[in-house]
């Protein structure tokens, strides 16, 4: 019984969402005046695209380098998906601003459906124009090909072209979902519309290197990437989706005055929407940094699994090469000899003050990056740095010396500051990116937001600086006489 009516819940729910796909693909396809100059650009490009072809390969054979015009054919099968998936993507940006200047979001928000369903049908109907339109000029593109020129694409690269089509109209629409169900108008919608093109439109430059340099198997590393992407805006929009505040959002207006009033109470307050309290040095270290590390623990679990697994994948790696006979010769070594090497991590000098602007300054940018990236691109810049202590990890094992004496004697003296420093640093910036698409449901999407960021703050000031202090003063004073006592430096 109980499988039977969990398949009676899941049908009921697809059902659900299914009249909203209908209804929205019903009204879309009897508007003429949408559909008439989206098939005709769509089928019109195509066919710009073939006779382009056609010009740049005979050019290109006058000079006896076919090589370049087999190269371009692939790429203009790429701008000819993408190219429909901009027009049509104005049917996914009015999915429910739309609706609201037209007098008809009462009505549908009215109805019994959940968010969920009225989110996801109204992204699935606007998804499917936007392929049809890319496949079918494909579909035109490849056809003009063969009739005029008898080119045929290889099965590979067309289901490369397909996917990267497919998951770009993807990402392109549920970002415009995402966007319509929190602008107050069409025109902001259409406006907002540019950070969705515009980065889809530098991949796409991006892609065209790949294709021209014929590293194929790179695309597929851009369709797992953009289906990544996807998932983080679909599950951003259906979090965020509500329908009360949708109903009773009116023009946005910015209070500056209010944005850093709220800021500054977040700042002093032990959790968000509490009073003012213990906001003293002892209640700052008693209370408000145990409660911002309860808050960023699933940031800080998340960064040190992926620790783990990048540097078991680095030292997998390094246990291949070894390297050559004297390379860790330390009798020539000396104290000093760490001022040759700050050089070379382009740091102006060996001295505390130095190492320390350039670890926080690591730490802040992971903060600036994971505003664009809900946090990824932070986890990604903190493995950098890490997965190459596992890698020289084995090129020290392989050539005879032991890794752990050699790992303890570099790095250990200073890493038992500036690892935790920059994990929990690392962490708090996470968060704040993904607190966009990981809405606590107690909070509004910007007391949230607000929130994540003074935690960081209160972070970043009373752990992440005091220890990464301590960590360059270890590294600049303490870490060579540990690594000379250790090795007996010459120098």
């Amino acid at each position: 019984m109980a499988a039977i009516t969990v398949n009676q819940s899941s049908v009921s729910w697809f059902s659900g969402m299914w009249l909203i796909v209908r209804r929205e693909l019903r009204d879309t396809f009897r508007d003429w005046r949408m559909i008439t100059p989206i098939v005709m650009l769509t089928v019109f490009f195509p066919v710009l695209m073939t006779w382009a072809a056609g010009v740049a390969q005979n050019f290109v054979n006058r000079f006896d380098t076919p090589l370049i015009a087999e190269r371009l054919i692939p790429f203009l099968m790429l701008i000819v998906g993408f190219f429909p998936i901009s027009f049509s993507l104005v049917i996914a940006l009015e999915a429910f601003v739309g609706e609201r200047e037209r007098k008809s979001l009462e009505p549908l928000l009215s109805t019994p459906l959940s968010d969920g369903q009225l989110y996801v049908g109204k992204m699935i109907a606007s998804l499917v124009p936007a392929l049809l339109a890319a496949f079918l000029g494909i579909g035109v593109y490849l056809l003009g090909l063969f009739v005029f020129r008898g080119w045929t694409p290889p099965p590979i690269l067309l289901a490369q072209v397909s996917a990267l089509t497919f998951m770009e109209g993807v990402v392109m629409v549920a970002g415009a979902v995402v966007v319509s169900s929190h602008s107050t108008s069409v025109r902001a919608a259409n406006l907002l519309a540019s950070f969705i093109i515009i980065p889809m439109a530098i991949l796409v430059q991006v892609e065209a290197v790949i294709l021209f340099q014929a590293i194929y198997d790179a695309m597929w590393g851009i369709v797992l990437a953009l289906v990544v992407v996807a998932l983080i805006l679909i599950r951003m929009g259906v979090r965020l989706f509500n329908r009360e505040e949708l109903l009773g959002r009116e023009i946005d207006s910015i209070n500056l005055r209010n944005v850093f009033r709220r800021a500054g109470q977040y700042f002093v307050a032990v959790a968000p929407n509490q009073p003012r309290a213990h906001f003293n040095l002892s209640g700052i270290y008693r209370h408000h940094v145990p409660a911002a590390l309860r808050r960023t623990k699933n940031a800080i679990l998340a960064i040190l699994v992926a620790l783990g697994v990048s540097m078991v994948v680095a030292w997998a790696w390094g246990s291949q090469f070894s390297l050559p006979p004297g390379a860790l010769d330390f009798s020539h070594f000396s104290s000093e000899s760490f001022d040759s090497a700050a050089t070379n991590f382009l740091l102006p000098s060996f001295t505390w003050h130095a190492v320390w602007w350039n670890n926080t300054r690591a730490v802040l940018l992971y903060f600036v990056t994971a505003f664009f990236s809900f946090g990824s691109l932070a986890i990604v810049l903190i493995m950098l740095p890490v997965a190459p202590i596992a890698f020289i990890g084995a090129l020290v094992s392989n050539s005879g010396f032991n890794p752990v004496v050699f790992l303890a004697a570099f790095i250990l003296p200073h890493g038992i500051f500036e690892l935790p420093a920059a994990i929990i640093g690392a962490a708090a910036a996470v968060r704040v990116g993904a607190s966009l698409i990981n809405r606590d449901r107690s909070l509004t999407l910007g007391e949230g937001w607000w929130s994540a960021i003074m935690d960081f703050l209160k972070l970043m000031i009373f752990v992440v600086i005091p220890l990464l202090l301590l960590a360059a003063i270890f590294e600049v004073h303490v870490t060579p006489r540990v690594v000379c006592a250790v090795y007996g430096c010459g120098g």
